[in-house]
């Protein structure tokens, strides 16, 4: 068959758009306040970024290892979609014995990070016009991925204590999602909210989403798995677990989620034709990095930073900040001083070249997240500074703000 192709004019090319899908999507608050931050760096400005949580830690020895190995061996080949089997079964045994879930290598699919967990998790346990219910302030990929997938989203506030009497208040919907530990706030889930989540759960029949992250970032309490139940598969739990900040991983993009089978296998599905299986490097460091379980000089130093700056703020007036339990970023409620703190992270970047993320980003204007893991000592107070010299600026200004 001859195919003839016809040039049109310049004057006559077709008009490009995107699909409907995308045209309302935007890009992460998160990341686009990473991504200007950068770009003043490379126009050789410098820039304190307590946006995100990016750790002054390199990863860790055994990981660096495992990679230089897998760097020798003759060939890297493809490897299954949902991940080597023995690096599947290493995971499902971690989960067995460190989170006690009782989960076998069919419960397990690796993947490019927990976002990737987390959008392939939404797109095969829900379809367009299902409810989400996301928990504010949330990290800002829940609900841009709910968006992409045309999900309806209800936002509720997450209380101090997680009980049957704010649970039965929330409307019906498809998928509950959690994090556990949270970010922003560090709050940490006790055994008795788990047990109230699962009988919601069995009552209401919702599945639930829960994102546990940052699972060996606990400074207080004790981290425990809402899927640590006999009946986790029956629930329609899926559980999403990343390198990324338990082990100062964020460029390695290592992470899983563990699934009932039915969903894992939906995944996979899904994954084959986006990324396939994640690159045999990344998997290697994946099997080092969640055998080591947490990294204790890692803790000891981040929890002295929490310390630190949670310190430098106390006597501050117009800030309420508690020391988070768990987690690498600090929840600055300065609503006494402004609202509108997009406002006033644009201010701080222009004006001290200080990087903060703004609550409207994660849900709850009023309200400011620092990542306070990355930089040496001095840097770090510095940065605090500039905000304090911000605030006090404002509020002299009185009204104004």
């Amino acid at each position: 068959m001859n195919f003839q192709q016809h040039n049109l004019p310049e004057s006559h090319a077709l008009p490009r758009s995107v699909s409907k899908r995308i045209a309302a999507a935007r890009p992460l608050a998160t990341t686009a306040m990473h991504e200007r931050v950068e770009l003043l760096k490379l126009r050789g400005e410098a820039v304190i970024d307590f946006s995100i949580a990016i750790s002054h830690f390199p990863a860790p020895a055994p990981v660096r290892a495992a990679v230089r190995a897998a760097l020798d061996e003759p060939l890297l080949p493809y490897t299954a979609v949902g991940g080597l089997p023995a690096l599947r079964d290493m995971l499902a045994a971690k989960l067995r014995r460190e989170n006690h879930i009782d989960a076998q290598a069919h419960h397990v699919i690796v993947t490019n990070g927990a976002k990737q967990a987390l959008y392939q998790s939404l797109y095969v346990m829900t379809d367009p016009g299902d409810t989400v219910i996301v928990l504010r302030p949330h990290w800002p990929a829940y609900v841009a991925t709910a968006q992409l997938l045309g999900l309806h989203i209800v936002l509720a506030d997450q209380p101090d204590v997680v009980d049957a009497a704010f649970l039965d208040a929330l409307p019906v919907a498809k998928v509950l999602m959690l994090n556990n530990p949270h970010n922003p706030t560090g709050k940490v889930y006790t055994p008795a909210e788990l047990g109230a989540i699962r009988a919601w759960l069995r009552a209401r029949g919702s599945a639930c989403i829960v994102d546990e992250s940052y699972e060996k970032l606990v400074f207080d309490g004790e981290h425990h798995s809402l899927a640590a139940c006999p009946d986790w598969e029956t629930l329609g739990i899926t559980t999403i677990f990343s390198a990324s900040q338990s082990y100062a991983m964020m460029g390695w993009r290592a992470g899983f989620a563990c699934a009932p089978a039915v969903w894992i296998k939906a995944m996979e599905a899904l994954q084959g034709p986006i990324t396939a299986a994640v690159p045999a490097l990344t998997q290697a460091a994946a099997a080092a990095a969640f055998a080591i379980g947490a990294v204790p000089e890692l803790l000891a130093d981040y929890r002295a930073r929490r310390d630190l700056v949670v310190g430098l703020f106390a006597p501050v007036p117009w800030i309420a900040m508690a020391a988070p339990a768990s987690g690498p970023y600090l929840w600055g409620d300065v609503s006494a001083l402004t609202v509108d703190t997009v406002a006033f992270a644009e201010t701080l970047i222009d004006d001290y070249r200080v990087a903060i993320m703004p609550g409207e980003a994660l849900g709850c204007p009023g309200f400011i997240r620092i990542g306070y893991i990355a930089d040496d000592e001095a840097t770090l107070r510095r940065g605090v500074a500039a905000i304090i010299a911000l605030g006090d600026r404002w509020a002299a200004a009185g009204a104004a703000h």
